[in-house]
């Protein structure tokens, strides 16, 4: 019966969710988003447009910063700044930077001297920004031309709304680990943020792209710089100020991804790792009825944790069969029945069927069938990855020295042509 229980979760989570995910994607599609909200290049017309600025932390982004602030200056939006902070660069990050205010006029610098981590770096351009309204991006993304529009939107519809998280778009395809991101943005990403919008509250806003309030910032503290993924902590310590958060999918940027397997894996470790650490801080913060709407984020979390640590139990008891005589209770004649593992196919299928077919307006050629074909392999090949840094990720977060500085590292970002090097 032990193992009947184990398969029958491992089974039924990702099955629930899935659905759960679907149903919350497309309501969110047809209140929100289709018509006249769902064209990125044509931003509802009308309102104000106050101004904002742009915050850009860099730390060893010298192959990537020129096309970023190349990017944000040409920002179709009347009035912004853009604010480099030069993290402690021991590359020439600082001296592109510096030959890059006389190119663009918009553009303002500052340098730190020693390397302090991307929390204080982006604390360091928010005190040194003119503006109420913040934009904040990676050093390596690429602002569609709109975006600022699409965000300020959001930023200055009404006083309670602290910020709001754009639409990464993934550049680098060449690979099948490309591939599958492209797929995995849109079915599972995208899908998990429209439906959390849905039911209340996100769990986390998109370091690569995310617009704030000053003043909500102020309120809570501004950005932890102990903590491995700031923008998970920054998110939930908004909320449960009772900030809202705003997800808006024509507000797009584009980023280059890992493609390799090592780079891969560093980066959904640390994703792993931040989720847990932010539930382990805030996690008594939510004992309280006026909390109550971050519930179904944190409970959803929660679960999909155990489900690691099940999916984990389940494959080592499989194996363990194989060499050994098991009881009674542990035998199964496979991971999952055969029924079980096709319905779970079909559903991933639906899933991103849904999920690309509401996704297929932000791509540009709108050719999204091609990448159809590649997220049939998604589930094996990432519900496995997110299982394995889940279970690597939690006894990592416990350990972790109190107020230890989060430092940064520089991620894989794809195999790129030689002339994009």
């Amino acid at each position: 019966m032990t193992m009947d229980w184990l398969l029958d979760f491992v089974f039924f989570y990702p099955l629930v969710m899935a659905w759960v995910w679907m149903i919350g994607g497309t309501w969110y599609f047809f209140r929100w988003e289709r018509g006249a909200h769902g064209d990125p290049n044509h931003p509802p017309a009308g309102g104000r447009h106050p101004p904002c600025s742009i915050i850009i932390p860099c730390f060893n982004e010298g192959a990537n910063i020129r096309d970023t602030v190349h990017y944000a200056h040409a920002s179709e939006y009347s009035d912004f700044e853009i604010v480099a902070v030069n993290d402690g660069s021991d590359d020439n990050t600082g001296q592109i930077l510096d030959e890059l205010t006389k190119e663009y006029p918009r553009l303002r610098v500052v340098h730190l001297a020693t390397n302090q981590g991307k929390a204080i770096a982006l604390r360091t351009g928010t005190l040194a920004a003119k503006h109420e309204f913040l934009i904040c991006i990676d050093g390596d993304a690429m602002l569609h031309p709109k975006a600022l529009a699409w965000m300020m939107r959001h930023l200055d519809s009404g006083p309670r709304v602290g910020a709001v998280t754009g639409n990464p778009r993934i550049l680098n395809r060449s690979t099948l680990l490309g591939k599958l991101q492209v797929g995995e943005f849109s079915a599972t990403i995208g899908l998990i943020k429209r439906a959390q919008r849905v039911y209340g509250r996100i769990f986390t806003i998109s370091g690569v792209i995310a617009g704030f309030r000053r003043t909500a910032l102020d309120r809570v503290g501004y950005w932890s710089s102990d903590m491995v993924t700031e923008d998970i902590d920054i998110s939930w310590r908004l909320q449960l100020d009772h900030w809202d958060i705003r997800y808006e999918p024509n507000a797009m940027c584009y980023i280059y991804m890992p493609e390799t397997f090592k780079g891969l894996w560093k980066q959904r470790l640390r994703w792993a790792q931040g989720g847990v650490e932010t539930i382990l801080r805030h996690a008594a913060g939510l004992f309280h009825w006026n909390k109550r709407r971050l519930w179904a984020v944190a409970l959803e979390y929660t679960v999909s944790i155990l489900w690691a640590y099940a999916m984990a139990a389940v494959l080592v008891i499989y194996l363990l069969g194989l060499i050994f005589e098991m009881p009674p209770g542990w035998r199964g004649p496979s991971i999952i029945p055969q029924w079980a593992g096709i319905i779970l196919g079909i559903t991933a299928l639906l899933q991103f069927l849904v999920s690309l077919l509401i996704d297929r307006r932000y791509e540009p050629d709108r050719r999204f069938f091609r990448n159809y074909f590649w997220v049939i392999w998604y589930p094996l090949a990432f519900w496995l990855l997110s299982m394995a840094t889940t279970v690597v990720a939690v006894p990592k977060a416990i350990l972790k020295r109190s107020g230890e500085r989060a430092r940064w590292i520089s991620p894989d970002r794809g195999l790129r042509p030689p002339e994009e090097e």
